[in-house]
């Protein structure tokens, strides 16, 4: 099984990705990429054991709901596993999703207000700092994060301002291809300049890095 979320790490799971043994692994969204509602717990064999024992003493454990196991959500579920396993999406964010990090990581590593460049497979986030080698946040009331996402939008490119601080979250689709991820970092990258010229401007970056 594939959890759509963890394919865009390039693995099944995060789990495997990261070589954690889980007593529990939740999953929802990725079993039928939010087409329709679904979800459902993975029960390890020690969580199990204790249910099963449970069982026993108290009486058999309450899962069977009205919506349990739903007909609808498990023939999505069914289907959107089998395109993600047909077309090799979870393989092709693992290959794809290495270039772009390799690609934020070149456009954006020595950047005068990008203090960290960050992300696995599909996943990767810039976040912005008026001294990037200290780490220094921006004044709040700048929102920097907001006007990069806002400047993004302008190129015709969607990311996410972080509510946590001045960052912005890029979530390719899992068929990217790496001349779509060219142009999503290219894009990015008239959007983080345009900003950080207003920056400039404004007098809320005092040097910039060549």
């Amino acid at each position: 099984m594939v959890s759509g979320a963890s394919a865009r790490i390039g693995a099944d799971f995060g789990s495997h990705f990261y070589g954690i043994k889980p007593d529990l692994i939740t999953v929802a969204k990725g079993l039928t990429s939010a087409y329709q509602p679904l979800s459902g717990v993975i029960v390890g064999d020690r969580v199990w054991a204790v249910l099963e024992a449970g069982t026993g003493q108290y009486g058999p454990i309450g899962h069977g709901w009205t919506y349990s196991g739903h007909a609808l959500g498990c023939a999505a579920a069914l289907a959107n596993l089998a395109i993600i396993e047909r077309e090799g999406l979870t393989a092709n964010a693992a290959e794809t999703g290495g270039y772009l990090q390799q690609a934020m990581a070149t456009a954006f590593g020595d950047h005068p207000i990008v203090g960290n460049v960050r992300g696995v497979g599909m996943l990767a986030a810039l976040e912005f700092s008026v001294q990037p080698e200290a780490r220094k946040h921006f004044d709040p009331a700048l929102k920097v994060g907001p006007r990069i996402a806002a400047a993004a939008l302008d190129e015709n490119l969607i990311a996410r301002a972080m509510p946590q601080g001045d960052i912005l979250g890029f979530a390719p689709p899992l068929i990217a291809t790496r001349d779509e991820i060219d142009e999503i970092v290219t894009r990015a990258r008239r959007a983080v300049d345009r900003v950080t010229d207003e920056l400039v401007r404004e007098g809320a970056v005092q040097t910039v890095r060549a």
